[in-house]
């Protein structure tokens, strides 16, 4: 099998810019945004209709195309953590992360034995229907390969931060920056961008102490080059959502005159 392009990327200390799919279903997609030079794309079922059977769809596609997808599933539990593994999803981006605890949870979930107790699927698109090599083999080869990142989106989340970036099988770091505001109670205020800078700092530390990678969710240029220039690895700027509606908006005020 081969290896997962975006863990191999962050091990080389190589900045990945990616973006998010809110919208567009169809797997094609993922051609087009490879085309464009981006390096990844961040799938959200958290907040989107896209579906488990799409999302095995798009990983077939990533594979094929040796285009990583990062999927955040509705919730970072074992039910989802399992099935989108073994649909061929290597990277886990895991929202609302708010203990050790929880964190511990997620690493089990997702590695197999000794890290781990993720749960055995048998041949499946997870080891892309390849039976060459021992079982014992493929098991630490996923166990190498899975990138998991995990969301702090509130205020307590940080008290552990320390304890979370310490721990094997956390392999980066991010926050969520509209949950986190609001739960700071700075939503839509003048302090929004300065608090969540804070917080941002917070994250870029702890990640260089226990040498995890730092992701960051950008909105213009500026911030992916404020935060690359900063030390954060994985960049996801904007969304196709976002992109689609700039570019018509765009467009329709110049035809329209």
């Amino acid at each position: 099998m081969q290896r997962n392009r975006m863990r191999a990327g962050v091990e080389r200390g190589e900045v990945q810019i990616g973006t998010w799919l809110t919208t567009v279903q169809n797997p094609n997609i993922l051609m087009l945004l490879k085309s464009a030079g981006l390096d990844f794309a961040r799938v959200d079922m958290e907040h989107t209709a896209l579906s488990i059977e799409t999302v095995g769809q798009m990983a077939a596609m990533a594979r094929a195309l040796d285009f990583p997808i990062a999927v955040r599933p509705p919730a970072a539990n074992r039910e989802w953590i399992t099935r989108l593994l073994d649909v061929g999803v290597w990277n886990i981006h895991c929202p609302q992360v708010e203990t050790a605890a929880q964190a511990a949870e997620i690493v089990t979930a997702s590695r197999y034995a000794p890290m781990g107790l993720r749960g055995n699927g048998g041949l499946s698109a997870a080891t892309e229907f390849n039976p060459l090599g021992t079982v014992a083999e493929r098991r630490a080869f996923a166990n190498r390969e899975v990138f998991i990142t995990v969301m702090l989106e509130t205020g307590g989340a940080f008290e552990h931060l320390d304890t979370i970036a310490a721990m094997p099988g956390i392999d980066a770091l991010t926050l969520g920056p509209a949950d986190l505001a609001q739960d700071l109670g700075v939503f839509g205020t003048p302090d929004q961008a300065r608090v969540l800078d804070e917080k941002r700092d917070l994250i870029l530390a702890a990640a260089r102490k226990h040498g995890k990678t730092c992701a960051m969710l950008c909105s213009s240029p500026e911030q992916v080059e404020q935060w690359r220039t900063a030390g954060a690895l994985l960049l996801a700027y904007s969304s196709d959502t976002e992109m689609l509606y700039q570019g018509f908006s765009t467009a329709v005020k110049r035809l329209k005159g």
